[in-house]
């Protein structure tokens, strides 16, 4: 079973700055993507970045320019660098990766969501 451990939010004001973390642990044999999303509160949940295997990158329009996606395959750990940061962006980030874990007859796929970070940015 694949874990994952958040860190790194908190209370912001507009236009500061914060960096969450993902650390994945567990019967990991392969890592596909790895990403964030946010959920609003009366808001459905969005990603927000993704970083898949080749390196390729997806983001949000809503935070183009002002995130960045990054990780570490030797440590499986997903980082968000989060500049510029507005009220909007309030929310609690869920760290998600999906990816190939050995089991005791062979491997499958699994996908694992971290328990959710809070960021508040205030005005």
């Amino acid at each position: 079973q694949v874990q994952l451990v958040e860190s790194g939010g908190g209370l912001v004001q507009a236009g500061g700055f914060l960096r969450l973390s993902c650390a994945a642990s567990g019967s990991i044999l392969s890592i596909n993507a790895m990403g964030w999303y946010r959920q609003a509160p009366g808001k459905q949940r969005e990603a927000v970045a993704r970083i898949f295997s080749g390196g390729s990158t997806y983001y949000a329009d809503s935070v183009k320019g002002r995130f960045a996606i990054s990780g570490d395959n030797a440590k499986n750990t997903v980082y968000l660098q989060m500049n510029s940061l507005k009220p909007e962006d309030t929310a609690v980030y869920y760290c998600n990766v999906e990816g190939l874990e050995t089991t005791a007859v062979g491997q499958r796929p699994f996908g694992s969501w971290g328990q959710g970070t809070q960021v508040t940015v205030s005005s």
